[in-house]
């Protein structure tokens, strides 16, 4: 459980590093980029074997459903819509301000609908109160907030991207053993 709590803290200070300390970030100039991203990518190594590891003696509060399983998919269908239509710039990403922020948000709720067990709650609600106050802090440090130009296409792009992110994403899960189908 620890290595679980500590990948979601790393990944907290990662992303929120740029926002609470935006002086020592910027002295650190291109290489800082470079020291975020392998913090990213060592707390998901620490969420995904902390994870695993953790399921086997968690608590478990309420269990998996179909129908619970049916929500999932659909919000991850949308989760997936709105990451996807944040990079091509469709009409919904000009509507929303925070589309990727909301994408992480709708998949972490996704993910806790089936998921009842205290290493699904520390992962999943903790990635959604990154979200949250990822969203809080960009919306003070920018009040003002100019939606992006539209792209031609945009739309068929960002339709195209998400049906097969989600294939890809359903087979991934497959595959590590983790059914995502009800």
């Amino acid at each position: 459980m620890t290595l679980l709590i500590l990948g979601v803290a790393l990944w907290w200070a990662a992303h929120l590093f740029k926002r609470v300390a935006p002086g020592v970030r910027a002295g650190l100039g291109n290489p800082g980029k470079g020291i975020v991203a392998v913090a990213v990518l060592a707390s998901v190594v620490m969420m995904y074997f902390g994870y695993g590891a953790a399921k086997a003696e968690a608590a478990v509060w309420w269990g998996r459903h179909p129908a619970l399983v049916g929500i999932n998919n659909l919000l991850m269908v949308l989760a997936v819509y709105l990451y996807a239509a944040s990079g091509a710039k469709s009409a919904l990403a000009r509507k929303i301000r925070h589309p990727q922020l909301t994408a992480v948000k709708t998949w972490a709720v996704a993910h806790l609908l089936p998921n009842g067990d205290l290493p699904s709650v520390i992962l999943f609600g903790g990635l959604l109160a990154w979200a949250v106050v990822s969203v809080i802090l960009i919306n003070r440090a920018q009040r003002d907030w100019v939606p992006p130009v539209a792209k031609p296409g945009a739309e068929v792009k960002a339709i195209v991207a998400t049906v097969v992110v989600t294939v890809v994403i359903m087979l991934i899960h497959n595959w590590l053993g983790y059914q995502p189908w009800g």
